[in-house]
This record gives structure tokens, C-alpha cells and sequence, in this order.
């Protein structure tokens, strides 16, 4: 009787200090904005906050696939000195993504007021490199009208462009472009075009265009100062 009134006193003692697990006081969890010692209105105006507290991304995949350059509506000048250097204007669009893939589509129209050039057409690019590279290069395919004071060509527009980025986001850039108009036949013409573009806003540069046009008949060159809006 006296050890059964012992273990008695026990329980009862064990029950009374015991706690259950589930009313045992549970750690309260903190706010986003607790935890990051900021203010609710902050992190609502903040999309970028707002996306990082959903999921941290990954920034180096979206540095490699972000393009680093951008597409550009130009408009502008150019000077032909082998049309006695005539004047003229130049119009057109640079790659204009598909998608998300590395295919782009370009095209242009030049003139010169005195009517001894012109040309027009446009182009496929596929850059190779992930389009977050600095440096890059994508074969071009396409279609291009040329006409001199000297002949008129039509056909396929075939070759590579080189793409150096100074500066993302279009902010500075260096491309050379290699192309050949109905190549492998009598009526081939060589295309070298160097460009030089600067940014001077957010959405503005300037672009400078040094081309030169060699056929069988003649060798023509054009120069031009182009404004760039980048949508």
C-alpha cells in the first residue's frame, strides 16, 4: 500500500509538470519584411524584391541567356563617295528576336538622293553563342537588291557577322558583317560592313556604318551616321 501510494504521488507530480508537444509555445514566423528589416510598402513597389523572396534565381544562367545587345529601328545620313559624294538615307531594323532563340531578323533600305544608288533586303542570323556573350557570331542568310549607276544585282545574300559588346543592353557595341550577294557566280558582290553604336540615353545611340560594295564592275562605298531607338 505505502510503494502503491508512492507511485501515485509520482504521476500525479509527472502529469502536472509535464508539457504536451502540442501546447508547447511555438516559434512565431516572421514576415518578409521582418526578415529583411524593411518596410511592407518597399517590398511592394519592388518587383525585383518580390521575385527574390518567391525564389532566388539563378544569375548566371540568366546572364548567359539574356541577350546582351538589343533590337534597334534605325534611321539616318549616309554619304556615297563613290557616287560623287552623293548624300542619302538610310532606314531599317537590327535583329528582331524570335522568341527566345538566337535567331534574329534584320533588314534595310539605302538611297542616295541622286538616284545612282540604292539597295535594299533583308537577313536571317542565328548567333551561336549564348546571346549573353560579349563576344558572338551568326551566319547570315537572306535576300538583297543592289543598284549602281554601273549594274543591278538580285539574288541570295550569304555570310557571317561578328559581334563584339562593349556594354550590355545595347549601350555599346562593334559588329562586322562579310557577305556575298549570288555568290559563285558572274555576278557576285562583296559585302564589308563595320558598325560602331553608342548609347546615349536608356533607349538612343548613335551608330556609325563604314560599307564597302566590290562587284567585277566596280568598287562602291557608302558612310553613314545613324540614330538607333531601341525599343
Amino acid at each position: 500500500m505505502k510503494y502503491l501510494l508512492v507511485f501515485s504521488h509520482l504521476s500525479i507530480c509527472l502529469l502536472l509538470t509535464s508539457v504536451p508537444a502540442w501546447s508547447a509555445p511555438q516559434p512565431q514566423k516572421t514576415s518578409d519584411a521582418e526578415e529583411l528589416d524593411l518596410s511592407p510598402e518597399i517590398i511592394e513597389g519592388s518587383p525585383v524584391l518580390q521575385r527574390w523572396l518567391r525564389q532566388v534565381p539563378n544569375v548566371l544562367e540568366e546572364i548567359t541567356n539574356d541577350p546582351s545587345f538589343r533590337t534597334r529601328l534605325r534611321l539616318g545620313y549616309s554619304q556615297f563617295p563613290s557616287a560623287g559624294q552623293a548624300g542619302g538615307v538610310n532606314v531599317g531594323f537590327e535583329d528582331v528576336f524570335i522568341g527566345r532563340t538566337g535567331v534574329t531578323v534584320s533588314g534595310e533600305y539605302q538611297a542616295a538622293f541622286n538616284e545612282q544608288r540604292n539597295a535594299y533586303g533583308g537577313d536571317l542570323r542565328y548567333y551561336v553563342r549564348p546571346l549573353g556573350s560579349y563576344i558572338n557570331f551568326a551566319p547570315v542568310v537572306g535576300y538583297r537588291h543592289l543598284e549602281t549607276d554601273e549594274y543591278s544585282r538580285d539574288g541570295v545574300n550569304v555570310g557571317v557577322r561578328l559581334l563584339l559588346v562593349l556594354s550590355r543592353s545595347g549601350a555599346a557595341d562593334i559588329s562586322l558583317t562579310q557577305s556575298w550577294v549570288s555568290p559563285g557566280t558572274d555576278e557576285e558582290v562583296g559585302l564589308t560592313t563595320l558598325s560602331v553604336g553608342y548609347a546615349f540615353t536608356r533607349d538612343l545611340r548613335l551608330s556609325t556604318d563604314l560599307q564597302k560594295q566590290n562587284s567585277r564592275e566596280s568598287k562602291d562605298s557608302r558612310v553613314g551616321i545613324v540614330l538607333e531607338w531601341m525599343p
